[in-house]
């Protein structure tokens, strides 16, 4: 990257993983340990040619594992730092987001998801919302969870991770798609922070100097009480984040009978399906969710109180937050949900045939449409696309 990109003044044009890097150094990361896979190495890449010009240190580990448990220890030790993978790589550093959590050890994880379950594909996915806001590692925790949907967003929202983390002293992760880490945008890049005027962290394993006690970072209690207690403070921090920090955009909710939810990638789709809906009169709007955890439960209330009476959630899986949208709708307005998976991306006039379809009321194919090779599958009232070949490999004879 040239050195346009040190300057805050300007919009440049860079893709989007390469947006998280340079964003995450200028909020004071000094720390970057990962191992590349597709589609999010060109932020490692970045990271192993830029960091260490600034001071900072780049390493590449033998593995996910022993990656997560290199941030575990820069963190406590009180420093910014970061790790990167995508899907099968996040997963297999779940363990050592746990430990992070139970020490209450902060740190941003990015996840640039794709296609799965097991190794899937490299194109974009958002398979992975159950395992980022419910169980990325075994144990009670949570993490805030923040979602982008455009190259800026991706800038924006890694300072607020990191602020996050810190500020609560936990893991954070940045949700992200193959598509968004892939694309370029111009993107005007926040001013760098010096590490040094960091907020201090008095509990970091950062030396004494003879001045206080041994500060111990660990998450094993073997007392019963001692380990409840422990998460009972935790959980209490939780609820002020859902209280303070729950974060969304909306479009044309005001009126909206018909409200998309629809983050990442899908959230861009869902943009244009809503501006062609109302063209054709229907009243529809967006509801986008940045902050996955805490989910919007706040905004959902005031789009049901201004009178929505449909809820659609658009996303690229098989149906994964249409449940927090349920649970925050709590039976005051239909919810249904529209999906594509394995990497392919729904366009905007399947979206909008979805809107339309829920204006007239029609919930469900007809048996004409059946039976015509446009079948869908119905999984809880939502209506998912289907291959109109069924026959396996070996009845086609290939």
């Amino acid at each position: 990257m040239s050195d346009n990109t040190q300057a805050a003044e300007g919009r440049v044009l860079m893709k989007g993983n390469e947006v998280l890097a340079e964003a995450a150094m200028r909020a004071g990361c000094r720390f970057f340990f990962g191992y590349p896979i597709t589609p999010q190495t060109e932020l490692a890449a970045y990271m192993a040619k830029k960091l260490p010009q600034i001071g900072g240190t780049f390493l590449q580990a033998e593995s996910e594992i022993a990656a997560i448990n290199m941030v575990y220890g820069a963190a406590a030790a009180g420093a910014r730092v970061m790790t990167s993978s995508s899907s099968p790589g996040v997963s297999l550093k779940g363990e050592g987001v746990s430990y992070m959590a139970g020490a209450d050890v902060p740190g941003v994880i990015v996840n640039v998801e794709r296609g799965g379950p097991g190794l899937g594909g490299i194109q974009p996915s958002q398979s992975d919302y159950f395992q980022a806001t419910r169980a990325l590692g075994h144990g009670d925790f949570y993490m805030p969870v923040l979602a982008p949907s455009t190259v800026q967003e991706m800038a924006d929202l890694i300072y607020l991770a990191f602020d996050l983390a810190d500020e609560y002293r936990t893991p954070a992760m940045i949700l992200a798609d193959g598509m968004i880490g892939q694309m370029m945008e111009p993107v005007l890049l926040p001013p760098a922070r010096d590490p040094e005027s960091l907020p201090a962290k008095p509990w970091a394993t950062s030396g004494h100097r003879g001045e206080r006690a041994h500060n111990v970072v660990n998450s094993l209690y073997l007392s019963p009480e001692k380990l409840e207690d422990t998460n009972r403070e935790r959980f209490a921090r939780y609820e002020e984040m859902r209280a303070r920090h729950q974060r969304q955009e909306l479009m044309l909710c005001d009126d909206a009978e018909i409200v998309l939810v629809a983050f990442g990638a899908a959230s861009r789709i869902a943009r244009t399906a809503v501006r062609d809906a109302r063209a054709k009169g229907i009243k529809a709007g967006l509801l986008r969710p940045i902050t996955l955890w805490p989910f919007p439960t706040k905004a959902i209330d005031e789009v049901v109180g201004a009178g929505a009476k449909r809820f659609l959630s658009v996303e690229l899986n098989m149906g994964q937050m249409v449940e927090d949208v349920r649970l925050a709708v709590n039976g005051r307005a239909d919810v249904s949900f529209y999906g594509r998976t394995g990497g392919v991306l729904p366009t905007p006039e399947e979206v909008l045939g979805q809107i339309e379809r829920l204006a007239t009321g029609e919930e469900r194919l007809t048996a004409g449409e059946m039976s015509n090779g446009s079948a869908r599958a119905t999984v809880m009232g939502s209506v998912l696309p289907q291959p109109t070949d069924r026959k396996s490999s070996y009845e086609r004879g290939e």
